[in-house]
């Protein structure tokens, strides 16, 4: 786990206004949510200056790292024929890089605050959502990709969602998906205080449960990725689920260690490629 470089007073801080905001988008209503998911994050940015994802904008070094992590998994998937989508882009920095290997690239998000730039590639198209709904045509993507967004979604809309990425993918698609690995969560500030997530990481999966998930909307072959020594290693989900299993029998401490030294449960956590 990347350490925290702020006061003790000031992650303390953080931990009691995220957790306030997570326990009202937690206690929401579905119509409710439609707006909220963009008011919270707003909130909470304005709330904490200090937040690891406001300081981390200001490194163009941490940026490019990020951005190599990221390519090394999804741009051999990407040729000129690729109608790429990335769901939750943020400043859209990695959808701007695949932009120039891929046909099209569209990024939906909550807000159009996303870039200052203004070299927006002419291949891009940026769309709003509420949080849950992907606004394209059915059949009309052949990779979807989402990073640090699966944990975010209140879990009555998680399901939601997955169903409207599936849509959108033509036949023979597929969604990588990134989000944290509840066997070494929490991986939001509530780590500092908490056994599980209580912050707006309002829930952190297994593998099991996200690939549950991922059949039920109809995802028909489940693979999980994973990097050893720089390498790129893709595994049967349900092999993983059996190793999965056997470390959260654990107790909650040497689960951690075990979770920790396994290359399958990276510091990015659960890689989950699901083709339609």
């Amino acid at each position: 786990m990347e350490s925290d470089p702020r006061t003790p007073e000031q992650i303390r801080e953080h931990y009691g206004i995220e957790k306030e905001l997570a326990n009202r988008l937690r206690n929401s209503t579905r119509e409710e949510r439609k707006t909220l998911y963009k008011d919270m994050y707003n909130e909470l940015f304005r709330r904490i200056p200090h937040h690891p994802q406001l300081t981390r904008k200001a490194s163009k070094e941490d940026t490019d790292k990020l951005i190599a992590y990221q390519s090394n998994d999804i741009v051999p998937l990407v040729n000129s024929k690729t109608v790429f989508l990335e769901v939750g882009p943020g400043d859209c920095a990695f959808s701007f890089v695949i932009a120039k290997a891929a046909k099209m690239v569209y990024a939906v998000d909550v807000s159009e605050e996303i870039t200052q730039s203004t070299n927006v590639p002419n291949n891009f198209k940026l769309i709003l959502s509420d949080g849950t709904n992907i606004p394209l045509p059915a059949d009309s993507v052949n990779l979807a990709y989402s990073n640090q967004l699966m944990e975010h979604l209140h879990p009555d809309d998680a399901e939601t969602q997955l169903k409207e990425i599936y849509n959108a993918l033509a036949p023979g698609g597929i969604y990588f998906c990134c989000t944290p690995n509840r066997l070494i969560g929490p991986t939001d500030v509530s780590r500092h205080f908490d056994q599980f997530a209580t912050g707006l990481h309002l829930k952190e999966y297994t593998i099991r449960e996200l690939s549950r998930i991922f059949r039920k909307v109809g995802f028909r072959k489940l693979r999980v990725l994973a990097r050893i020594k720089k390498i790129n290693f893709i595994f049967p989900a349900s092999l993983v689920i059996i190793m999965e299993g056997l470390i959260d029998i654990l107790p909650y401490k040497q689960k951690k260690r075990v979770a920790y030294i396994n290359p399958i449960f990276t510091m990015l956590g659960i890689k989950l490629i699901g083709t339609k």
